[in-house]
């Protein structure tokens, strides 16, 4: 029987108020997420999670160019916004959030741990130079079809929904599961189109859960 799987992007602490680079209202993703885990497993669906984990040096970093927090520039060839450091290996910040059901989650995959390269999606780096290991273990477990929220919806959200469609999975958004940075007040309204132009089918939780039951 082909298999589903739910994929939470970046539910990590510096995702969420407090954190070094905190989304607006990213913290109301954990309760979308844990009734979503509550869900799959009860159908013996698997959950899996993404987590950003850069190293302390990362080049993605404004404090590495000394230049301030979201300017744009590049970074290796590649277009590159300058974030403020956050999701550092072995920190509080990196860990995902404590109110998050982390015992009922298959598996973690860590992204972002080149320091030259940053790496929005879960499946690869953001030049397509490396994949993660999560294609495979998909692929290993028969699952075809991903149910995706997280942080942040206008980039790792939006890369990873872009890449697993590009890799052939069929792919449900969760939009009141997802909270943007919005660097330009419109980026997310904007990801979401992006997502559905290429293929992905959106809900909200409550529309999704109606349409499975």
């Amino acid at each position: 029987m082909k298999q589903r799987a739910l994929l939470l992007v970046d539910l990590q602490n510096d995702f969420c108020a407090g954190g070094a680079l905190a989304v607006a209202e990213g913290d109301s993703t954990v309760d979308v997420a844990n009734v979503l885990i509550e869900w799959c497993k009860a159908r013996g669906e698997a959950v899996v999670a993404s987590q950003d984990w850069h190293p302390a040096d990362h080049g993605s970093f404004a404090s590495q160019h000394g230049v301030e927090p979201f300017t744009q520039g590049e970074l290796d060839g590649l277009p590159q916004t300058f974030w403020p450091d956050h999701c550092i290996q072995q920190t509080e910040g990196a860990q995902l959030h404590p109110l998050l059901n982390q015992k009922a989650i298959d598996a973690v995959f860590q992204k972002g741990e080149n320091p030259v390269i940053d790496s929005y999606s879960a499946f690869f780096d953001n030049g397509h130079r490396q994949k993660t290991a999560l294609d495979a273990w998909l692929r290993h477990h028969e699952i075809v079809e991903l149910i995706v929220m997280g942080l942040a919806t206008d980039y790792c959200v939006k890369y990873t929904v872009l890449d697993a469609l590009q890799l052939g999975y069929t792919v449900n958004v969760i939009t009141d599961g997802c909270r943007g940075v919005n660097v330009n007040p419109q980026d997310s309204a904007q990801a979401f189109m992006d997502m559905a132009s290429e293929g992905a089918t959106l809900y909200t939780l409550a529309d999704w859960q109606e349409t499975q039951a």
